[in-house]
This record gives structure tokens, sequence and C-alpha cells, in this order.
């Protein structure tokens, strides 16, 4: 029997162990992807440092590209846009798999579904295991959106298509129409450049970044950034001052997570104006809200987590017309192995770049 090389996590502060573990025989609807490349998120940071819990034993990794090495009999071999899947293809496939008929699927948040289950945040048991990046294999379950890649594209950035470039996709459906509009993107972390990048693709009008990091507000210029703004007192000034008595901010994109964020990016929201919040998934402190000032103004507040089948679709489709637009390749310290997992933890966690990503075959 076929085996594969796993990387498992038990609890954070203690390493992870490298294992070998049997491939199964697949089940109805699944399919067998080798991994090539996966990065690491920030939600894997924070789990192994235990700001996440999960349940463990469990395989890291939710970033992932690879190769399809096998099918289920039963297997209808058509990706998520409608192209025609063979052995040896490369491809990427979304953080979760749900039934498509659950009441929540059908209300279009399938990531919310009653039987939800999500590569990289699973536990290893007898019945289910290579379910996350840090490992050789990945058995994609039946109901997994999944799509065919450009062979073009880095691997690293290829990596990101499933987490971070689909998340922002979902942020950007709930905004809306941008064209001509100015938004600004509080936290320039990954999430933030890549939605630069999008919103500008997408004909926003004018985008600023926030951010305290003024290396990373560096960054995001090259990512599409008009106007780049530093955290810190008085920063809202600045703002006016940069958009001038005409421009007003129509949409605000949060990425930090902070609370102070998301009351002060609020408080410059035009009139008629929405904000989406991503970031904060993590406990914290309660954000105040002026309920007389999200009335009058007529604001609205959006939240995501995760994203859909179209987000993840329109995330493939974005970074096969624009990966070589934007600097995406520079996000990507690219110097790990799987055997190295416990290092690239730590560089990750000491250095803290965008992204850092492991080749794993």
């Amino acid at each position: 029997m076929q085996s594969s090389k796993i990387a498992v996590f038990t609890a954070s502060g203690k390493p992870f162990s490298i294992q070998h573990t049997n491939i199964p025989s697949l089940k109805s609807g699944e399919l067998l992807v080798r991994n090539e490349y996966v990065t690491l998120c920030r939600s894997d940071l924070n789990t192994f440092v235990g700001k996440r819990k999960e349940k463990t034993p469990t395989i890291l990794g939710h970033e992932i590209v690879g190769r399809i090495e096998g099918f289920a009999e039963d297997h209808p071999r058509i990706d998520a846009r409608g192209d025609e899947l063979q052995i040896g293809d490369r491809v990427s496939w979304a953080i979760y798999a749900s039934d498509p008929t659950d009441p929540l699927s059908t209300q279009g948040i399938p990531q919310k579904a009653a039987d939800l289950f999500k590569y990289g945040h699973e536990r290893i048991s007898e019945e289910e295991n290579l379910h996350g990046g840090l490992a050789g294999h990945t058995i994609i379950r039946s109901n997994t959106p999944l799509a065919k890649i450009d062979e073009a594209i880095p691997l690293g950035v290829a990596s990101t298509i499933n987490c971070a470039m689909s998340t922002v996709a979902g942020s950007l459906r709930l905004a809306g129409a941008l064209k001509t509009k100015t938004v600004l993107i509080s936290g320039a972390g990954m999430l933030g450049v890549v939605a630069c990048a999008m919103c500008k693709a997408s004909g926003a009008g004018r985008v600023v970044a926030l951010d305290p990091n003024e290396e990373r507000l560096q960054q995001a210029k090259s990512f599409g950034a008009d106007i780049t703004i530093a955290v810190q007192e008085g920063w809202e000034q600045d703002l006016a001052d940069q958009l001038g008595e005409s421009q007003t901010v129509h949409l605000v994109l949060e990425f930090s997570g902070v609370g102070l964020a998301m009351e002060s990016t609020l408080k410059v929201l035009a009139i008629g104006g929405t904000a989406v919040w991503v970031g904060a998934t993590h406990p914290h402190s309660q954000v105040h809200i002026d309920a007389e000032q999200v009335i009058r103004k007529l604001w609205t507040i959006k939240g995501l987590h995760n994203y859909n089948q179209d987000d993840f679709v329109a995330a493939v489709d974005f970074i096969e017309k624009n990966y070589d637009r934007f600097p995406f390749a520079d996000l990507i310290h690219d110097c790990f192995s799987l055997d190295q997992v416990n290092e690239a933890f730590e560089y990750a966690l000491a250095k803290n770049p965008f992204r850092v990503g492991l080749k794993i075959s």
C-alpha cells in the first residue's frame, strides 16, 4: 500500500512530528492529490502558538496546490469552471467541503453548512487522514470546489489562491461595485495587499492602504495602493488631507482584526458607505459602535468568514490574469521543505513575512 509523509501537530509549544501514513482507497466522489507546495496562513501560526484551538492530532496547512494522482471511479472529472480534469493536472481547491443541498449552502454560505469539513483543520483518525497541506498528499472529498490552474503561475502564488485570494474575492463580492469608488483597506498584511490589487484591477477610483508598518505600506504601493496612511495619532486628518474635500471613503475593507481599527475606520466612512469586516477571527475585546451614526449615515456593516464557490472561482480567474501584473511572488519566503516544518514555523513567527512557503514535492 502506498504511504504518504505527514507533519503531525499535537499541541501548541510542541514540535511537529514527521510520520508516515498509508493512503487509503478513495471513497465515492473523492480524488487524490500529490501536494506540491503549501504556504502558512496566519491561522496556522495562531494555532501553533495556542491563540486558536483545533482538534488534535491534526495536519495543519490549507493554502495548498498539487497535482491529481487518482480519481474514484464515479468522480465526474469536471472542475468548478467546467474544465475537464486529468491525471497530472495542477489544481487548487477550496478550504471546505459541504453538502450543496444544506439550507445554508443554498443561501450562498456553504462554508457554514451543518456537515462542514475544513482542510487543514480536522482531526486525524483511523477513518480520516490526509486532509491538510503539511503532508505528501491530500484526499479531496466530494463536494469540494476545485479548479485546474495555469501552469505558469508560480507555486507559492498558486498556494495562496484557496485562502487569501478567495477570502478577499469574497469581501469584494459583499462590497459590491467598485468602479470609481474610494476604498480604504485597513491592514496591509497578506489579505490587505491582495485587496489592493483586486480593487485596482476592478476599477476602484482610489485605493488607500492603512497600516502602522511603513514597510508594508511601501509594499502596498506595488499592489495598486494610490495612497498610504500610517496608523498614528491624527491619521484621520492625514487621510482627509490626501483625499481632498471632494473625495470620500465609500468602502472600508477591514483585515487587521484590531478593535480600534474597526471603530476608527467607521468614522471616516461616507454616508451610505459599506464596511466589510474580515480580520477579527479570534477572540478579542468588544467593538464599540455608535448606533446613531450607523442609522443617520446609512452605513452597512458586513462580516465575512471564509468564502463560497463563486469567490473561489473569482480568485482563480483573478490570479491567472494578474499573477505577473503584481509582484505576488515577492510575498512568499520560499526556503523550506516539509522536513523543515518546525524551522518554517519558527521563521514565520520571528520574521513575520507575508507568507512562508514549504515545498512538499
